[in-house]
């Protein structure tokens, strides 16, 4: 088994996680992201959507982190509570990986990430588009009551969700005025300790980024366009 992946992206970062959560042994294969190496006609093989992470399962190929952590979970752990079967149960952990990538993390990546790597500055707007997402996110901790993200036990959406929020931190951003979301973000990092190394090295190369942007060499590429900014 092969991941596909960068060092930094949240994406990547929550493949990883559950597959050590998992203890499923894989190779990690680096993207270099810097290079436009997920641009490549090479790459394209891999993922037409030119996207990273990528799995490949013995030559099963999947994208979408989203699609790889439920894959892993059925395919190689299908009584792990990390993504339980009951279909209430279930369906709440879907809804919040769906949540967190469409809604939570995207608003998160709009402000955190897009301006270190893409022509994407930060907005007052911006900011608010992350105080509504931690906003969201505090409601649903409100309504389950529960130590993690659907229930008192991780899942892949608490994985995810933490993923998500970890560019929060790379930059400074300070979010302890949702008092439940800072709990849940502290007890994940607390009672997972080797899921949260794998975090924290993300956290701590975003940071490095946010202070001193890579130079991008996309030259020798066959791209008439790519919006990764050049420093």
């Amino acid at each position: 088994m092969k991941l596909h992946a960068v060092s930094d992206g949240p994406p990547s970062l929550a493949c990883r996680m559950v597959l050590k959560a998992l203890n499923i042994p894989f190779d990690l294969v680096p993207v270099n992201f810097n290079t436009g190496e997920h641009l490549t006609d090479e790459y394209f093989k891999l993922n037409p959507q030119k996207e990273i992470p990528v799995l490949d399962d013995n030559g099963f190929l999947l994208s979408e982190s989203i699609a790889i952590m439920q894959y892993l979970c059925d395919q190689y752990a299908p009584e792990n509570p990390i993504y339980p079967k009951e279909p209430k149960q279930r369906a709440l952990v879907n809804h919040r990986m769906c949540f967190n990538m469409a809604f939570y993390y995207n608003y998160i990546s709009q402000y955190t990430m897009a301006p270190i790597f893409f022509d994407y500055p930060r907005s007052d707007m911006g900011k608010k588009k992350v105080e509504l997402a931690l906003n969201v996110f505090e409601t649903y901790l409100k309504a389950t009551n529960t130590k993690y993200a659907t229930g008192d036990c991780i899942t892949i959406a608490d994985i995810a969700l933490v993923a998500g929020t970890l560019p929060l931190e790379a930059i400074g951003y300070k979010f302890e005025h949702y008092p439940l979301v800072t709990k849940w973000y502290s007890t994940f990092k607390s009672e997972n300790p080797g899921l949260w190394e794998i975090a924290q090295a993300g956290v701590d190369e975003i940071a490095g980024f946010e202070q001193n942007p890579a130079s991008l060499d996309l030259s020798k590429l066959n791209h008439p366009f790519h919006p990764i900014k050049k420093n």
